[in-house]
């Protein structure tokens, strides 16, 4: 079924028509009730807590994958590099914990925090908090950072932002650009208009947005940390469980990796380690994204491997990003601010 809205929203199958008479009424509903939150925190009806930093909010108005995670984790080097304390918020989608705010450790697992506070804990060393309240997490953080990220969020109107930016699939898009169930919108096109900055992961950045591409490093193995070259690697089974996998394995054959075998799984999927090595049987190397192996660390064999990905944009538009950032930092709090 999954399989099928992906098709209707994206590649516009025949089959939306035959489910219009349902979906059409219930988008409608959707984006009533979208725009009238919206409006009620906007207009003060609801209040949303103000940190004592400034959070720069990454989202997006689609569902699913768009590349989030990577801008996340740019952002936080790129401030880190410049003498910045920066913080990470995120609902922890995947994960259930037993209490929240949930400060992540090196202890913390994917069940308890989600995959990519996990990741981003890893990737950058930075202070990560999960709460399904933003604004929770915001505030076990607020006090020990100058900045504060939040890894998706744009939706989340209780907690208020300095920033916004809006990471756009590129080559996708937004489909058939309706509402949820009908096609992918969480917020109509007209909302990106409001946001600060767009990026544009992949495929032809318009005007106004920041190009970007995902880099790929070495293949890095699960169990010993070894690097190699992608195409080093033969007779290769790969498996994504991100929001479009496809993008995965075009990337791996990009690195001339010709996988015998690929598996898509559900976004934020937990694996049981009896399917994974069912899967890794059909070849000589299990390859994954970083996203889906901190799910598997603890279970990994020595033949399965994942592709690190670094998120690149376009230069001069970066730097500016970046110094806007600062800016906003920099000001926060005056009475111009």
């Amino acid at each position: 079924m999954a399989n099928l809205i992906e098709k209707i929203w994206f590649e516009r199958h025949p089959a939306g028509w035959a489910l219009a008479p349902v979906f059409w009424p219930l988008s409608q509903v959707f984006g009533w009730i979208s725009r009238a939150r919206r409006r009620d925190y906007l207009s003060g009806k609801k209040p949303a807590y103000r940190a004592a930093v400034p959070v720069v909010v990454v989202g997006n108005i689609t569902a699913g994958g768009n590349g989030k995670t990577p801008v996340v984790i740019w952002l936080v080097e790129q401030l880190q590099a410049k003498g910045y304390r920066v913080g990470v918020v995120s609902r922890g989608y995947g994960g259930k914990a037993a209490q929240y705010p949930l400060r992540l450790t090196a202890e913390t697992t994917t069940a308890e925090a989600g995959d990519e506070p996990v990741l981003i804990a890893k990737r950058t060393g930075a202070p990560v908090v999960v709460a399904p309240k933003r604004a929770e997490a915001v505030q076990a953080l607020e006090s020990e950072v100058d900045v504060i990220i939040t890894d998706d969020g744009l939706q989340h109107y209780a907690l208020d932002r300095a920033l916004e930016i809006v990471v756009i699939d590129g080559k996708r898009r937004f489909g058939n650009e309706q509402m949820i169930p009908s096609g992918p919108l969480r917020e109509s096109c007209a909302r990106l208009a409001s946001v600060d900055f767009l990026i544009c992961n992949g495929g032809d950045a318009k005007p106004g947005e920041i190009a970007m591409q995902l880099s790929p490093g070495r293949m890095v193995n699960l169990v010993t940390g070894e690097r190699r070259d992608a195409s080093s690697l033969q007779d290769v089974v790969a498996m994504a469980g991100i929001g479009h996998p496809p993008r995965f394995f075009a990337t791996l054959k990009q690195l001339n990796v010709q996988p015998v075998y690929c598996q898509p799984f559900a976004d934020h999927q937990a694996f049981q380690a009896s399917e994974l090595a069912d899967l890794a049987a059909k070849g000589q190397h299990l390859v994954m994204t970083e996203k889906d192996a901190v799910k598997c660390q603890s279970f990994a064999q020595p033949n399965w491997w994942y592709l690190p990905v670094d998120a690149k944009l376009s230069e001069p538009q970066a730097t500016a990003f970046i110094n806007q950032i600062i800016k906003v930092k920099e000001e926060y709090g005056s009475s111009s601010a």
